[in-house]
């Protein structure tokens, strides 16, 4: 089944030497699934050429943000800009490139063969460094917990959405939300939407640099960087003051 207008959106930081190649491979893999395909890069001010890469593609727009406010505000920004372009399907992912273009098809065909509200794609054979997986985990039990039923990779970033569905979600979400992907899992799985998992492949970030730019410390870190622990910290308080405790307000999002 064909989807009348796709629309791939990503939040980006730095990533110039990967992020077009990405896109062109994702192309490649979905444009015969779709009738229109659009893709939306939310630039997260970059310090390099990202946006200079992405200019004079014809289906890619290009939202420079205001400020640079980190992954989650950036990536809600993302998917505000995809939904502005009324699509039939909604596909997000990180613009670092550590997915590959056939899981792309998979995801879209099982949006379309299932009619579930959101498709994730859980990753496996993950890179990241220890602390990330642990970091992981650790998120993964909270959620469960909260959750009542397990959630697999529960922060995954690809995930392809039906609008009404999304917007369920947006519309209660605050725009500087640190986690949002984590605070998504948990209304879905407390919200009665059907939602389905699609093991994906992960792959090291794209470009020269395999550790990217985000929290510092560099590939060689043997010990979580001082601002990922940061923001673990304030990732971790507002979990509890949004979605966990009593009478948390993402606590009554519920399928439309």
């Amino acid at each position: 089944m064909s989807v009348p207008h796709l629309v791939i959106v990503m939040p980006a930081y730095n990533e110039a030497e990967g992020i077009r190649g990405f896109i062109d491979e994702i192309r490649e893999n979905v444009a015969p699934l779709t009738d229109r395909l659009s893709f939306v890069v939310a630039d997260d001010l970059s310090t390099d050429a990202t946006v200079a890469a992405l200019t004079g593609i014809d289906d890619v727009q290009v939202e420079p943000q205001p400020d640079n406010r980190g992954h989650g505000p950036t990536a809600l920004a993302a998917y505000r800009a995809g939904l502005a372009l009324d699509p039939d399907l909604l596909v997000h992912v990180d613009g670092d490139g550590q997915f590959i273009g056939p899981d792309f098809a998979r995801l879209v065909g099982a949006a379309q063969t299932t009619a579930a509200d959101v498709v994730h794609g859980v990753r496996h054979s993950r890179t990241d460094p220890w602390y990330r997986r642990v970091l992981t985990g650790a998120v993964g039990l909270m959620i469960a917990s909260a959750a009542g039923r397990r959630v697999p990779d529960v922060n995954t970033p690809l995930r392809a959405y039906r609008p009404a569905a999304l917007r369920a979600l947006l519309d209660a979400a605050p725009s500087e939300l640190l986690v949002p992907h984590v605070h998504f899992s948990l209304a879905e799985a407390r919200g009665d939407f059907s939602v389905r998992y699609l093991a994906v492949t992960s792959i090291p970030r794209r470009g020269a640099s395999t550790s990217g730019t985000m929290w510092g410390g560099g590939v060689k870190a043997l010990v979580p960087p001082p601002r990922l622990r940061r923001f673990v910290v304030g990732a971790l308080r507002e979990a509890w003051m949004l979605s966990l405790r009593p009478n948390a307000p993402l606590r009554s999002i519920r399928k439309p």
